[in-house]
């Protein structure tokens, strides 16, 4: 046998690495194809698959890299990688280790704000339901943008024209940038800590998708979500459109715009009132001719030109009301007294005390029980009669019952 020396595996993997960390072609590679297999650990790396249709090959990227990607790897997603090639010693595999990854064909940060734009909208923070209507009449109006750039100065230059009576509220951000993104944040939570203003307008001048990225991050399209102030955004020209456009509560196509949606023409205003004083003046010289009118009426009519005559007439009606309503309480009154009599005679002839009268008297034994029939006699009985004038104590002396 050859005299070779015997290597552990560990050593073999080791010698490998070695040979791959030697290769200064796999130090910064730039590979193509596409991303299966995605999973993101708790840690914050990435590990996924790289294939093309005839080979694969393992990638990681660690949270430090991971965290500074502009959108999302999913798999099916062609991307070109860049990065080193090396060997993990523990199972001997060679893998990619990833420092960036592109979109092929299409630019990442176009992935990363449509990731983004699905992932708030199935949230429903773009929902009309949620938008808040713009105040008509603000008195003050918070703007967050750059204190340098031109957008501001247009702000400030239409508001002042338009509604001159409106306060401009400028909380200075940066609008590009690493920092911009925490600027802008920060300048929509200050007015509505601090209750401020009515309305805010944020935006600032056009640019490319890099220049207006920071209209693009997901924490400021929650704090836009979130405010309780009403929200315009104002990013670019008329053509373009970020994450701030879609979440706030009004959306314009340019910062002038924006002022104009903020605050209404003074001018117009003025014209309202004047239409508004116009048709008071109309109405009120209607009111008063109806009024002029009903007056004269009143001082021709006769009981103006005789007042007299009124007191006359009104004192003829009265005694005739008068004389009815006598009339009719003395027929009243007499119907009454005969109804009486009529009662009263009927109450009469049912009292007992009118039948005592005619002759008839009322039979009682000692104890005050009435005695209706002989039957209930005894000779020698002593019996009480209610005449109409008196009782009388009587004794029987004979019984004599009637035939039927």
């Amino acid at each position: 046998m050859r005299n070779v020396p015997t290597l552990s595996v560990s050593e073999l993997n080791a010698y490998i690495k070695m040979m791959f960390d030697a290769a200064p072609v796999l130090h910064n590679v730039l590979v193509r194809g596409e991303i299966s297999n995605f999973t993101a650990s708790r840690s914050g790396h990435y590990y996924f698959t790289l294939k093309d249709k005839t080979s694969k090959i393992s990638a990681v990227v660690f949270y430090s890299k991971a965290s500074m990607l502009k959108f999302l790897p999913e798999n099916g997603m062609k991307v070109i990688v860049s990065g080193s090639i090396s060997v993990y010693e523990a199972d001997g595999r060679y893998q990619i280790y990833v420092d960036g990854i592109e979109p092929d064909g299409i630019g990442a940060l176009y992935v990363a704000y449509e990731q983004l734009k699905e992932k708030l909208e199935n949230e429903g923070l773009f929902d009309v339901s949620r938008k808040k209507a713009i105040p008509e009449y603000p008195s003050v109006v918070g703007v967050v943008t750059s204190p340098d750039g031109a957008a501001v100065h247009d702000i400030i230059n239409i508001i002042s024209r338009r509604y001159p009576i409106a306060k401009i509220l400028l909380y200075p951000s940066a609008v590009q940038g690493v920092d911009a993104p925490l600027g802008l944040v920060s300048g929509v939570k200050y007015f509505n800590e601090t209750s401020s203003a009515d309305v805010i307008i944020i935006g600032r001048g056009g640019g490319s998708l890099e220049d207006l990225w920071a209209f693009n991050d997901e924490r400021l399209a929650r704090t836009i979500a979130n405010s309780e102030i009403p929200v315009i955004s104002a990013v670019g020209h008329e053509t373009d459109f970020t994450i701030c456009d879609f979440v706030a509560d009004l959306r314009a196509p340019t910062p002038s715009a924006a002022a104009e949606l903020a605050v209404p023409d003074c001018r117009e205003l003025l014209s309202r009132l004047n239409a508004f004083r116009a048709d008071a003046v109309a109405l009120i010289a209607y009111k008063l001719e109806k009024c002029e009118k009903r007056l004269e009426d009143i001082k021709n009519s006769d009981v103006m030109k005789d007042p007299l005559s009124i007191f006359e007439l009104k004192r003829d009606q009265t005694r005739e009301l008068s004389s009815r309503l006598n009339a009719a309480i003395l027929g009243k009154i007499l119907a009454c007294r005969q109804k009486t009599k009529e009662v009263s005679a009927y109450f009469a002839g049912l009292n007992p005390l009118a039948v005592l009268d005619r002759g008839y008297a009322a039979v009682t034994d000692e104890q005050g029980s009435v005695i209706s029939s002989v039957k209930t006699l005894t000779v020698g009985q002593k019996v009480n009669l209610s005449l109409s004038d008196g009782d009388a104590l009587v004794s029987v002396e004979k019984i004599t019952k009637k035939k039927r």
